[in-house]
């Protein structure tokens, strides 16, 4: 199965960028708009966890 990176809401592609700004400057990360492919592993990791941590957080504080 093919996949593919096609925007089927671009408000949503925006939110997530916002996001993903958001947690990389929670852990200290300087992200660029555009590519970052200069970021290392644990950089990359960093930012990708704190988006699950924000994530989490945000379903369990909804539930109550």
């Amino acid at each position: 199965m093919a996949r593919s990176n096609k925007v089927l809401n671009p408000n949503a592609r925006e939110a997530l960028d916002r996001f993903k700004m958001e947690a990389a400057s929670d852990v200290g990360v300087n992200l660029k708009q555009g590519y970052n492919g200069d970021l290392t592993s644990k950089q990359a990791g960093s930012i990708g966890g704190q988006m699950v941590k924000k994530m989490i957080e945000s379903y369990e504080n909804n539930m109550k």
